[in-house]
């Protein structure tokens, strides 16, 4: 097993090509242990060079919405029987709209 640390775009690249060959290796074997330690030096290297920001309150809620194939009326209207104030939920539906 021949590992070293991610450092550049082209050991990145790299390390991607080994984990796609040894992507499918048995548990409890060399090939397994290599792709182990080497999807964790990639996810390391993504996080320091490809951070990726959390998503904004209202784009988790459509997401949210959307993945349940829930309308957005819906959830407005259990906003409102939870005694949300109409202000509150008329600033959230702007912010949305932009």
């Amino acid at each position: 097993m021949n590992l070293k640390p991610i450092r550049t775009e082209t050991d990145y690249q790299q390390a991607l090509k080994e984990i796609e060959q040894i992507f499918n290796a048995q548990l409890n074997t060399p090939e397994y242990e290599k792709l182990d330690i080497l999807t964790t030096l990639v996810e390391v290297y993504e996080q320091q060079n490809y951070p990726i920001d959390p998503p904004s309150p209202i784009a988790a809620i459509l997401y949210y919405l959307e993945s349940r194939n829930q309308g957005i009326s819906t959830f407005i209207e259990n906003l409102k029987h939870h005694g949300v104030s109409e202000e509150i939920i008329n600033t959230a539906l702007n912010e949305m709209s932009h």
